[in-house]
């Protein structure tokens, strides 16, 4: 294929939640598209469903050659250096097997009953304080914090702080270079002396914490910066995807009124539309992490070279027409459950089964709970992140009929 002129991406600024509407052209005309980010080398943008798969799944395409070469991203860092999703198998198996079955479908399961009641103590609140309500301070950031705190054996009162380290980990404009080096390094120091203190016997805890200490201190399956790098993106993932999308969910919901009136008659109807709401609903800025090609690699849309970088979007696979029946409408009842919001392949999302069931019991117990759920003023109160990789409302103020 020819290289012609990279794009400059993203193409247009966030604007809510809406998807840029230059992905559509680009999958029927250019669908292996040259692009150039804010910073690093061009890649090869790839947009449709069956060829972002490809990307994802195949073995010929490499994350940790990234790390060799000048990657294309959003902002001037590189991120924390040994991140399990700057990994290749065999070595990205090897330190995903330490705490995948902290995460399978049936050790969330047994998580649910402390996530109801988790959720019913913070609506309790809302209630008890009344409308209106931030749905972002009040719900949908203490929920998955307060999850992933206890999970991990992270004392939950230090959340302001690692937020805003979080915050920094995940920023493109929001701090400097030199803000964003500072807040990791204090991340990094305050996991490790997390993980000093379990092995002091000073904090000794039955969590997943402790697990990844005796699998690096008893088994010797990770390296100490593997440790702690691994315990920092558990705690960040772990909360900040699913804070974000609650409000994303319920703000797509407010916005399509058929489609919430659907889901309060048929509240069986949640997880279905939990599926579809991460089909449809944008987390980032539409491109993922870039993957370059160890050889020739046929593609449906065209050939990627070796040593070519290439970023899927993620958000334009999930709106192929040759996927999904009428991909831009909202359908909680849409048969074509598969999507790729979760990711796919060998870095398919670690905690899929966590956010599902996080996402399905916030959204379960909203409609529940608070009868005639909306937007306390107008749909423009509404304030959204800038400056950050995830998209998603900052303040999202709430009113509900009252009993």
């Amino acid at each position: 294929m020819a290289v012609t002129e990279p794009r400059t991406y993203p193409f247009t600024a966030a604007d809510r939640l809406t998807v840029d509407p230059v992905f559509a052209e680009l999958r029927d005309n250019e669908p292996m598209c040259r692009v150039r980010f804010p910073y690093g080398e061009p890649a090869w943008l790839v947009t449709r469903y069956e060829d972002v798969k490809t990307v994802l799944s195949d073995p010929r395409f490499s994350r940790a050659e990234a790390a060799r070469r000048d990657e294309p991203r959003m902002r001037p860092g590189r991120g924390l250096p040994g991140n399990i999703l700057e990994l290749d198998p065999p070595e990205h198996t090897r330190v995903r097997r330490v705490v995948a079955k902290a995460f399978t479908a049936r050790h969330v399961e047994r998580l649910r009953p402390r996530t109801e009641q988790i959720a019913a103590g913070l609506l309790d609140a809302m209630v008890a304080k009344g409308a209106p309500a931030d749905l972002v301070e009040d719900f949908a950031l203490p929920l998955p914090v307060t999850v992933i705190c206890e999970l991990l054996g992270v004392p939950y009162e230090d959340r302001a702080a690692f937020r805003e380290w979080s915050d920094a980990l995940l920023s493109t404009t929001k701090f400097t270079p030199e803000q964003v080096e500072e807040r990791t390094r204090r991340l990094m120091e305050y996991m490790a002396g997390l993980i000093a203190r379990r092995r002091d016997g000073s904090a000794p805890g039955d969590d997943l914490l402790s697990s990844l200490v005796a699998a690096r201190d008893e088994e010797e399956r990770l390296s100490e910066q593997e440790l702690v790098v691994l315990a920092i993106a558990l705690l960040v993932a772990g909360h900040e995807t699913t804070a974000t999308q609650i409000p994303n969910f319920v703000y797509t919901l407010l916005t399509h009124p058929r489609q919430l009136e659907a889901l309060r008659a048929d509240p069986g109807l949640v997880p279905q539309a939990v599926e579809e709401l991460m089909r449809f609903v944008p987390l980032g800025n539409g491109a993922g992490m870039p993957r370059y090609a160890t050889e020739d690699v046929e593609l449906s849309c065209g050939t990627v070279r070796a040593g070519d970088a290439v970023v899927v979007a993620a958000v334009s696979a999930n709106r192929d027409a040759s996927v999904y029946s009428d991909p831009d409408r909202l359908d909680l009842r849409r048969e074509e459950a598969t999507h790729v919001g979760f990711g796919h392949g060998p870095h398919h999302c670690l905690g899929a089964q966590l956010a599902r069931m996080e996402l399905q019991v916030a959204l379960g117990s909203l409609l529940e709970r608070l009868p005639g759920l909306r937007f306390a003023d107008r749909e423009e109160s509404v304030v959204w992140k800038s400056g950050v990789a995830l998209r998603g409302p900052e303040y999202l103020p709430v009113t509900w009929d009252r009993p």
